[in-house]
Parts: structure tokens; sequence; C-alpha cells
């Protein structure tokens, strides 16, 4: 293989899965303008989910979106204003029994930016002296099998639609006795995509050679720009599934599209309601299957387009129902405050 085949530049040109979001949604930008043209405003989205903030596309509270879920799904999970001592903060996690390590991340915020492990007060103060918006402080899940399930349902619709399940594979590289950590990232164009990140957070680690055989985990966050590998999962929807998210959902006021990113023992844990969620994302979710290595672009474009289209339709229905769009005034507003912090 020649070196620019090797480089970082033609591996993310030759798998779009690395493509920068924004270039992957020029095609979905104007058809989102289409849509707006027949609702009579491009912020008909925020009719989808009533019962979430700006129908949870943008600027929307993962807490207060947390807080519509029945406790029995959720991890335990405290907001944290700026401003708070540590002291009482440390106070709030032992009233709830939460202990290190824990994952931390803003309230609002998108695709994962500023969500960090941490294991001790010494870097949870570390994290907290740099933000200044509210930031969550949720239980990590010590559970293997982490998945992202698109649910919809048209309003009024007794049963809905699970449209995607993306299987979320962590980082990992796996030791052979004879390379380094970096050579072992190195070799794997996923992980070699994130070696200058690593190369900060393990620093001289990167020097020593794993025992052949050992699983080295490099990513505890299941996100896809920190190499996490978006496997496609469709084959595990079934009427089993959908009968569990179906009932789900009609506990959560207001919801009718969006994607639950959760943990569980495994799949049959899945399909018994065994599971805990991280988040639920609302109007902006994505059918993240899409992103498999070397899952067909047009493929992709297509189930990006069916689930505007749903979207849209969810929206009209729940606007003629009584739900209003959100003015431009709003509209603005949100899009000021999901910027990132």
């Amino acid at each position: 293989m020649t070196r620019f085949s090797q480089s970082n530049f033609f591996i993310k040109l030759s798998n779009w899965e690395y493509w920068p979001w924004y270039i992957v949604y020029i095609p979905v930008y104007f058809y989102w303008l289409w849509l707006g043209l027949k609702a009579g405003t491009i912020f008909f989205f925020s009719a989808a989910n009533p019962g979430i903030k700006y129908g949870g596309i943008m600027g929307a509270s993962k807490k207060m979106i947390l807080d519509l879920i029945p406790d029995e799904y959720l991890p335990k999970t405290i907001l944290i204003n700026p401003g708070l001592k540590f002291s009482q903060i440390q106070e709030s996690m032992s009233a709830l029994d939460l202990s290190y390590p824990v994952i931390l991340k803003p309230d609002v915020g998108e695709r994962g930016h500023m969500v960090q492990l941490v294991s001790s007060d010494i870097e949870l103060k570390q994290y907290l002296s740099t933000k200044t918006r509210e930031i969550l402080i949720q239980e990590y899940l010590d559970l293997p099998f982490e998945v992202g399930i698109f649910y919809y349902r048209l309003p009024e619709a007794e049963c809905g639609t699970i449209s995607s399940v993306v299987v979320k594979e962590l980082l990992t590289v796996i030791g052979d006795d004879r390379s380094t950590l970096r050579e072992l990232i190195r070799k794997k164009p996923r992980a070699k995509l994130q070696l200058k990140r690593l190369a900060r957070k393990i620093g001289e680690k990167l020097e020593e050679v794993p025992t052949g055989g050992k699983v080295i985990h490099l990513e505890p966050i299941g996100n896809h720009n920190r190499g996490t590998a978006f496997l496609d999962g469709n084959h595990l929807i079934n009427d089993e599934l959908v009968a569990v998210f179906d009932k789900l959902s009609k506990q959560i006021d207001g919801f009718f599209y969006g994607r639950f990113d959760l943990r569980s023992r495994d799949s049959q844990a899945l399909y018994n309601g065994d599971f805990k969620i991280m988040e639920l994302n609302g109007a902006a979710s994505e059918p993240a299957h899409i992103y498999s290595p070397n899952y067909p672009i047009a493929k992709g474009y297509k189930a990006l387009f069916h689930h505007w289209k749903t979207l849209f339709q969810i929206s009209k229905t729940n606007h003629k129902l009584g739900v209003p769009y959100m003015t431009w005034s709003d509209g603005l507003e949100a899009i000021k405050k999901s910027r990132f912090v």
C-alpha cells in the first residue's frame, strides 16, 4: 500500500461515514427546505414531540428529556448548575449513591461534544473548572451491549415503528506480543484517525507492548467521532422489540419520534425491556445504522429522506391536532442555545 492510501485523508475520503455531517447533509438541506415550504415554516419539526422543547432538534435539555422517562429505565443522573460549590456536588452524588467512575456531559450539546468519563474528585474538578453551563453527572453503565433504537409513531396510532438499530462497537485493539500500542493503533484505520487524541490521553503507555490476545479498550464513550464503529443492527428488529418500545413510548408524554441511546447486557435483555437509557434524542435523531462501514451512500440517503418525510408527517399531524410550530424568534433562540459549550 502507498503512503497516500494509508493517510488519514484517504481513509476519510474513501469512507463516507467519516465525512463531516454538514457535507453529508447537503442534499437533506434542500429536502428540508422543500418540506418547510409545504408546512409554511422550516421549523415544522418543533411539533414532532410536543413534550420536548423545540421537538428535540436543537437546544433541548438532556435532563428535561430524561425526566420524561420512567425511572426504571434510567441511570442515576444529576444536573449541576454553574457556580455550585464542589462540596454541594459531592453531597448530591452521595445522596444518589453515585460513585466513580461517572460520565460527564453538557446538558445541552450534540454529537458527543465534551462527554467524558472521570474516575476521581480531581478529574471532576478539572472538568467542571472549564465549564460555564449546566452539566450532567451520570452513572457509568458497565453493560457491554450499547445500541441506538430509532422509534417513531404517528399521533393517535396504536403501534409504532422501529426503523433503525445501530450497534456500537467501542474502539479497541488486540495485543500481539510484538507491536507497541502506538503501532497497533496505526495498523487499524479507525484507531489511526484517533491517534493524536489518544496520544494526549494515553501518554507513555503508547510505547508499551501489550500481551498477545489482550484486548485494549481505547475509548469508553460510544460516539462515532471518537472511533466507535456504528454497525447495522436492523436484523434485531422484530415484533417483540417493537412491543417493548411501544409500551415505553406511551409512557413518555408528548414523544413520537427519536432515538433511544441505551445499554443492556445483550440482545435478549433488550427484548425483555431490561436496559438503561443514557439519552433520548428527539427530532434531531439520525438512523445511525447508515454509518456502518461500507454501507452504500445511496441507501444512507434513502434512509435519511425517509426519516425526514416521517418527521414532517408526524409534525403536520400534531399541528392539525393543535400543536403550534415554534416562531422564528424561538427558532433563532434554539439555534443560539444549541451552540457547543
